[in-house]
């Protein structure tokens, strides 16, 4: 299962070089919207796709910069709330689970006022 997903830190690290390394000029790279995530595995094959994108953009001469944006596809999803209360060492001594729904904005935010855009996304589904 190792082969099978790859690490959020070497995921970012990826993004970062591939966009620095391709094409004529360095181009940085910024991804945005894992912040929140300390520790996470991204499914493999996703993540070669994502960055032979971040390379299709990173030899267009008219970019300078690139960024990748991970947000949630579906907008309303249920997300569990973990409330911890710890000791005065630092233990967790008592937790409550709650359920929440979150709405989140769809990619349109981010795409309404690009000119080009390329959809490689397969149905909701068929992934």
């Amino acid at each position: 299962m190792k082969l099978m997903h790859t690490k959020l830190p070497e995921f970012i690290r990826k993004m970062k070089a591939v966009a620095a390394t391709m094409g004529s000029i360095y181009k940085e790279c910024d991804v945005v919207g894992l912040e929140n995530l300390k520790t996470a595995k991204m499914q493999s094959n996703r993540t070669g796709r994502i960055e032979r994108a971040v390379e299709d953009l990173a030899k267009k001469e008219d970019v300078y910069k690139i960024e990748v944006a991970v947000i949630p596809r579906i907008p309303e999803s249920m997300h569990s709330a973990v409330i911890r209360g710890f000791d005065k060492d630092g233990n967790p001594v008592h937790a409550i689970l709650e359920t929440i729904n979150i709405l989140h904005p769809t990619e349109d935010i981010l795409i309404h006022d690009c000119p080009d855009i390329v959809d490689r996304r397969p149905s909701i589904g068929k992934h």
